[in-house]
């Protein structure tokens, strides 16, 4: 890893990141791609995959997130390359997204995580409880 300006770092292609370390992008990229709302937007894009959704059907798929925060990760997405977006030219403007190769492949270890989230919630919940009794209050 370079440095290029006071506090950033550049990566050379095919280099990897190193976590650990405090000014690598490798942090702002797991902060972006960690969120519910993007696992569940790349589960949702995936399970259509290789078709596209229009941004209505995206919204209907995912219970609970609004109209502005599934812009924002949207738009995340489609930055970062793992969504292309398309653009029909109709009035209004039919918005269609699906995933690229790259967000393809990051469905299975977020798939992955899921899976270990689903499978676990009970225990970890009962831990929660466990010391929510035992905590002063």
């Amino acid at each position: 890893m370079t440095t290029s300006r006071l506090g950033e770092r550049d990566q050379r292609p095919g280099e990897r990141g190193d976590l650990l370390d405090p000014l690598c992008p490798t942090r702002q990229l797991l902060d972006r791609i960690g969120t519910k709302w993007t696992s569940m937007a790349v589960k949702v894009l995936a399970q259509e995959a290789p078709g596209e959704l229009r941004f209505a059907e995206l919204r209907r798929r995912i219970p609970g997130i609004s109209q502005k925060m599934l812009s924002v990760t949207l738009q995340s997405l489609v930055r970062d390359g793992l969504v292309a977006r398309r653009v029909e030219p109709t009035v209004p403007p039919a918005v269609h997204y699906r995933l690229t190769e790259l967000g393809l492949s990051l469905e299975i270890p977020l798939a992955a995580l899921r899976v270990w989230a689903e499978t676990h919630m009970a225990q970890i919940d009962h831990s929660n409880r466990l010391a929510d009794q035992s905590s002063p209050n």
